[in-house]
């Protein structure tokens, strides 16, 4: 599947990436709009992202334009808004036909999952469930040890992303991780999700400042636990929202 992202700022794209990537999305980036409109049909893409802040004027040519020839089901249009973006901008994205709109910065859970689950209502079921990553919040009650494989010394951090399919997480002490390398099996490991503790085998996918794990297996129905909960959280963040 492919992404065309335009955008004129590298912080967006880096920022916006990481959570697109897992998806499943081939990303295609272009700095001007006249320049993405003129090759819309050699990218042919899944789905759009558009910066309003860094084409006030252009983005509605643009939503118009791609509208003229797909629609909403076959690519969905998703506008990135700055500080000045007013109600009435809101109500023509709209009109236009735009998916939904998020804020550009996406400094916070709320506006990461929104950019996801747009994308992600275009997704395969079992595909979307697998790679629709969650950034998670302390409310969240996630947490997560293993034991070294090596050494049997347990390794703690803190869980930054989640999907059904695997975590990211930050080590507490990253010299703990020594010896550990992509591609280790850990099979003495606890993941909290809210209450459950459930017990994954996990594949290290990657190593660094944020160690990414694949969930290999699961005991019994913790997988279904595991699914059950990672869906639920858009409505647990709503419902929260709402009590603040």
């Amino acid at each position: 599947m492919k992404l065309l992202l335009v955008l004129g700022s590298d912080e967006t794209y880096d920022n916006i990436s990481p959570y697109v990537k897992p998806l499943g999305f081939d990303l295609i980036r272009y700095n001007h709009v006249q320049k993405a409109m003129d090759n819309i049909d050699e990218i042919d893409p899944n789905a759009i992202v558009i910066s309003a802040r860094d084409f006030p004027r252009t983005w509605k040519t643009m939503v118009q334009f791609v509208r003229s020839e797909r629609g909403k089901d076959n690519c969905p249009i998703i506008i990135l808004k700055g500080d000045m973006f007013p109600v009435e901008e809101s109500s023509k994205a709209s009109y236009l036909g735009v998916s939904g709109i998020v804020t550009e910065t996406m400094d916070n859970s709320t506006e990461l999952n929104r950019l996801q689950g747009i994308l992600g209502r275009y997704l395969p079921v079992e595909e979307k469930r697998k790679n629709r990553r969650f950034h998670t919040e302390n409310w969240q009650r996630f947490s997560f040890v293993f034991a070294h494989p090596g050494n049997k010394k347990l390794v703690t951090g803190k869980v930054n992303t989640i999907s059904s399919g695997g975590l990211s997480f930050i080590p507490k002490n990253p010299s703990l991780m020594e010896g550990i390398n992509p591609e280790a099996v850990l099979s003495d490991c606890s993941l909290r999700t809210g209450d459950p503790i459930l017990s994954p085998v996990c594949r290290v996918a990657r190593t660094g400042e944020a160690v990414s794990l694949e969930f290999l297996l699961f005991p019994d129905d913790e997988q279904k636990t595991l699914d059950e909960y990672v869906e639920s959280l858009p409505l647990k963040e709503l419902k929260k929202s709402a009590a603040d």
